[in-house]
C-alpha cells in the first residue's frame, strides 16, 4: 500500500471536538510535537462545506479557511462526525467525496461520519460500521450497506469506517499501520499514550468497563504473554498465571478484551512480527520462532491471511520507509 502524506479532515456542522483532537494528534504536521523526529511529515488540512465560522458540538467556534476544494489534492480524507449528520448529506459534499474516491484518494469515516460515505454510495455492497447507537438507523437509511454493529473499524482498502468516539483513534492508527508500517503507528501511539493496536473485529463496548482486581491481575498476565510469545503460552498456562480456572479465565478474557485468547495472541504475534520485519534483518524463520510460530511457513500463512501480503513483501515495503525515517532523523540532528 502506498504511503499518504496529504490528509484532509472534513468537519461537518456540529463537528465533535473529540474527532478534531484525534486527527490533529495522529496526523500532526512536522514540528508540532518535539517527540516525533524521523516520522513521516503530514500535511493536515481541516475543511468544511463552506469556509468560515464553524461551531463544534461543545459550542466552541472554529475559523475554517478551506472548503470542499481541499479534497482535490487529498491522499487521505477523514470524514469526521457531527451533530448535523442527518442533514449534512448534501449534493456538493457527496460529489466532492465521490470525485476524490474515483481519483484514488483513501476515504475513511468514523462514528456518524460513516453516514456521508454511505450517502455517497461508497459503501454499497460492503460491510461498514458506525457508533452502535446509530447502527440500526444507518441500516434503515442505507439498505445496500451491510452494517456491522459491533466492529471497531472495517477497512476495505480505499474506503474504511470506524465506530464512535475513541474508535476514531483506533481507525487512524490502523490506517497508519497499513500505509506507513507498524513502527510509525506504534511510535505515534506511544506519543499519544494509547494502545498501538486494537483489532477491527473487537467489540465496540465491553461488559466490565470499570477495572476490578481480577482485571488488574489479567492485565499482568497479558503483559507477560506479550513478552513471552516465543514460549507459545497456552490458555491453561495463562489461566494458571491468573490463578483462576480455564472457564473463568475465558469468560473474563472476553469481558475484558472483547476477543478470544487465540485471536488476541495471533494479533500480538503479527504485531511483533511486523516490527521485527521493519527494524531488523532477522530471517523470517528466526522471527517466526521469536513470536511463537513453529516455522517460517506458519508465519507466512498467517501473515498472508491477516495482512494480505507475505512477510517478505511487507519488509520490502516498510523496511525502506523505516531506513529513510532514520536517515531523516540523523540529518535533522546534524543541523
Amino acid at each position: 500500500m502506498s504511503a499518504f502524506h496529504h490528509v484532509v479532515a472534513y468537519a461537518p456542522p456540529g463537528v465533535t471536538g473529540l474527532s478534531i483532537g484525534v486527527v490533529s494528534g495522529v496526523f500532526a504536521p512536522s514540528g508540532v510535537f518535539d517527540l516525533r523526529p524521523g516520522l513521516p511529515a503530514f500535511d493536515l488540512t481541516l475543511c468544511t462545506r463552506r469556509p468560515g465560522t464553524l461551531r463544534t458540538d461543545g459550542g466552541l467556534t472554529l475559523q475554517i479557511e478551506h472548503g470542499l476544494e481541499a479534497f482535490a489534492k487529498a491522499e487521505l480524507i477523514m470524514v469526521l462526525p457531527g451533530t448535523s449528520f442527518r442533514e449534512d448529506l448534501n449534493d456538493c459534499a457527496l460529489d466532492a467525496l465521490g470525485a476524490a474516491h474515483r481519483r484514488g484518494a483513501i476515504v475513511a469515516g468514523h462514528c456518524v461520519g460513516s453516514f456521508l460515505l454511505a450517502a455517497a454510495g461508497l459503501l454499497d455492497g460492503l460491510d461498514a460500521t458506525t457508533h452502535w447507537q446509530y447502527a440500526d438507523e444507518m441500516a434503515a437509511m442505507f439498505p445496500k450497506v451491510v452494517v456491522r454493529r459491533d466492529a471497531l473499524y472495517i477497512d476495505h482498502g480505499q474506503v474504511s469506517t470506524g465506530a464512535g468516539a475513541t474508535a476514531g483513534l483506533d481507525l487512524s492508527l490502523h490506517l497508519l499501520r497499513a500505509h506507513h508500517g507498524a513502527t510509525v503507528a506504534n511510535r505515534i501511539a506511544r506519543d499519544l499514550v494509547t494502545p498501538p493496536h486494537r483489532t477491527g473485529g473487537q467489540a465496540q463496548y465491553l461488559d466490565t468497563p470499570v477495572p476490578s482486581y481480577d482485571d488488574c491481575r489479567l492485565e499482568a498476565v497479558l503483559t507477560w504473554a506479550k513478552a513471552n510469545l516465543g514460549e507459545r503460552p497456552s490458555v491453561d498456562q495463562l489461566a494458571a498465571r491468573a490463578m483462576i480456572s480455564r472457564r473463568t479465565f475465558l469468560r473474563r478474557f472476553k469481558q475484558t478484551t472483547g476477543t478470544s485468547p487465540h485471536a488476541w495472541l495471533t494479533s500480538q504475534r503479527l504485531n511483533q512480527a511486523e516490527e521485527l520485519l521493519e527494524t531488523t534483518d532477522l530471517p523470517i524463520e528466526r522471527i517466526a520462532h521469536h513470536v511463537g510460530y513453529t516455522s517460517g511457513s506458519a508465519l507466512r500463512d498467517q501473515f498472508v491471511r491477516q495482512r494480505g501480503v507475505p512477510p517478505q513483501d511487507y519488509r520490502r515495503t516498510f523496511r525502506g520507509q523505516s531506513v529513510q525515517a532514520k536517515r531523516h532523523a540523523r540529518g535533522k540532528s546534524a543541523q
